[in-house]
């Protein structure tokens, strides 16, 4: 399993927007748990390249994180700014 509990948890304590294990409905907690798997993913493809099904999945969470971003940049721009920082993302 690559994602126990424990670490999801720790995703959503760091990058939520309350700063709590059980934030998991804010935008900022969303997209650090969407780049989480985006990376595992991304490895995954990586060593399995004819995985066309996982690499659909990956798509789709792209985008997925991506209307998030969108959605944050047209409501708090500082936010915005600070989940990129946080996460290394880039446009």
């Amino acid at each position: 399993m690559y994602l126990t509990p424990e670490k999801k948890q720790e995703l959503f304590q760091n990058h939520g927007r309350l700063k709590s294990a059980t934030d998991t409905g804010s935008p900022e907690s969303q997209i650090a748990l969407f780049t989480h798997r985006i990376h595992y993913l991304t490895e995954h493809l990586k060593s399995n390249k004819k995985d066309h099904s996982t690499r659909l999945g990956l798509l789709k969470l792209v985008g997925k994180r991506r209307s998030l971003l969108n959605y944050l940049h047209k409501k708090e721009i500082e936010r915005y700014r600070a989940i990129i920082a946080e996460l290394g993302i880039r446009k």
